[in-house]
């Protein structure tokens, strides 16, 4: 059976969650990567049940995962975070996802975001975003925005008190790029987060289907994405503008 790189990308994000889910909950063996970071067998073993998906699908592309780097050589690469929130996991907290993404001469052209606990699948054929078979509509209704309180983060810091946005918005802070979905999902208002994440195997899928839904994407100073300073993802122009000029103001 010929799967669409959608499929495969929904298929593999699917496997990820599956394996994520079955430890969820569990005691699991931790690898240190720094101080601050670790690993977990959740995170090794999810990478590869979705290598596996895409090695049985499109054994020729490429393969980027965050735990075991870059695998093969091709134009089309699959830029795989196997579980995002890992800290959120290993302390039962359910905000995680298993993202999965597809790039082919520089184009994002599919991609999955998965959550292992709620079941649901974000994902577009780059043309169009969808949670399962239903089209994504991003909304600034609920008036939440998420920051990525990762390092870096000196670019965020002043926008909890730049002047009318403790009046305008609720800021929220989940530690996994969930949240981006969740933007084109109209369930966040905003998303931001400093630093250059280009190429980055933990926001591909996220802004793929950010992107796909018809979120507004750009630096954290209005500027094309791709200049890699910071990301600001809104649901719509005018509170994107609205946070650029606390941006600025802070």
């Amino acid at each position: 059976m010929t799967l669409s790189d959608a499929e495969v990308a929904v298929t593999a994000a699917e496997a990820g969650a599956a394996v994520v889910r079955s430890y969820y909950g569990k005691p699991v063996p931790r690898y240190d990567k720094s101080s601050v970071d670790f690993a977990t067998v959740a995170d090794l073993e999810a990478e590869q049940a979705i290598l596996d998906v895409i090695r049985d699908h499109r054994p020729d592309d490429a393969f980027l995962g965050e735990e075991g780097g870059l695998i093969g050589s091709s134009d089309r690469v699959w830029l795989v975070d196997p579980l995002c929130g890992t800290l959120n996991f290993a302390a039962q907290t359910p905000l995680i996802a298993v993202n999965v993404a597809l790039r082919s001469h520089g184009q994002d052209v599919a991609a999955a975001a998965a959550d292992p606990i709620s079941g649901e699948v974000f994902w577009t054929d780059g043309a169009r975003a969808y949670l399962g078979g239903d089209p994504l509509t991003p909304s600034p209704d609920s008036k939440l925005v998420d920051l990525n309180m990762d390092p870096p983060f000196a670019g965020l810091l002043g926008v909890f008190t730049a002047p009318g946005f403790g009046e305008r918005f609720g800021p929220r802070v989940l530690s996994t790029t969930l949240a981006l979905a969740w933007v084109a999902a109209g369930r966040r208002a905003a998303y931001l987060s400093d630093g250059d994440k280009r190429d980055s195997v933990h926001f591909a899928a996220g802004l793929a289907v950010c992107r796909a839904a018809g979120c507004v994407v750009t630096s954290l100073n209005g500027e094309p994405f791709e200049t890699g300073e910071g990301l600001l993802v809104s649901a719509d122009r005018d509170t994107h503008e609205t946070l650029l000029k606390m941006i600025r103001a802070a």
